[in-house]
């Protein structure tokens, strides 16, 4: 697409660095920092928070420190989660074909961009995408994690859990797709009441047992349309991270909570060993 718009970096300088060596440095930190995956598989799926890389930056990079061993593999991402400044009917798709961040830019998907806009609940409209954080607080770790690749940045408003699952089943791809959903959990509970409701909610996730609500999660819409592609798939989910600001660089009198899980394809019978 000849002088497609591109949309720029709207939260750098905010929730993470706007200066490119000092975000790499921040990013190598909390890569090395956390714990990796410990799983023959590798993920197709990760749920990973979206506030300040301060808060909920360390949790984020417990699942992005097991893709990295994917890095010549994956070559699309799909990328998903609930749109906060601009009321959204179904699906936003940004009308820009490309995203950048202070690490570069990172191209849209053109073929999976005009397939989606074939349903009727997927608009084209860079309006919901402009300040919206979500979505871009993920791009700085991939970009990181992975070599080049091709996004597939959906905002998801009021659309059901079922047309979630439809769109990720469109989606789904083989290994070269990875899916993330972008969610903080709990919003402003005391640390002890978030640490309670938090862990209901994963386990509940680890159970592929849904649907979660929009006080367990703000993104609770994509992750119940991920759990019910997940259970046809046979996915098995593992907690990688849970925290809450008060645990990384907040007060504990109200917090918000912050979960890293990986879905993982079962193993094939003839990988095990015997």
């Amino acid at each position: 697409m000849a002088n497609a718009p591109i949309r720029p970096a709207a939260v750098a300088g905010f929730f993470y660095p706007g200066d490119h060596r000092v975000l790499r440095t921040q990013l190598a930190e909390m890569l090395s920092a956390a714990v990796p995956l410990e799983s023959v598989m590798p993920p197709k799926a990760i749920i990973v928070p979206h506030a300040g890389y301060i808060y909920s930056g360390p949790v984020a990079a417990t699942a992005y420190a097991g893709i990295a061993p994917l890095r010549d593999r994956i070559r699309r991402v799909v990328l998903l989660g609930p749109a906060h400044r601009m009321a959204v009917a179904g699906f936003a798709l940004p009308v820009a074909q490309t995203f950048a961040t202070p690490l570069g830019e990172v191209p849209v998907c053109q073929a999976d961009w005009a397939e989606l806009q074939t349903r009727p609940d997927v608009v084209a409209d860079d309006r919901p995408h402009a300040m919206e954080h979500c979505l871009e607080v993920q791009l700085p770790f991939l970009q990181t994690v992975l070599d080049s690749f091709r996004l597939v940045p959906l905002l998801v408003g009021g659309a059901s859990d079922q047309a979630v699952a439809e769109v990720l089943e469109s989606l789904w791809g083989g290994p070269e797709t990875l899916i993330v959903i972008s969610s903080d959990l709990s919003h402003f509970h005391s640390y002890r009441d978030a640490r309670s409701l938090d862990g209901a909610t994963v386990d509940q996730l680890l159970r592929l047992d849904g649907p979660l609500d929009h006080e367990q999660a703000c993104g609770a819409t994509p992750i119940n349309g991920l759990v019910r592609v997940a259970r046809r798939h046979g996915l098995r989910p593992q907690l990688l991270d849970l925290r809450n600001s008060g645990d990384t660089a907040g007060p504990r009198d109200s917090v918000v909570g912050y979960t890293s899980i990986a879905f993982f394809e079962q193993v094939p019978h003839e990988s095990r060993q015997h």
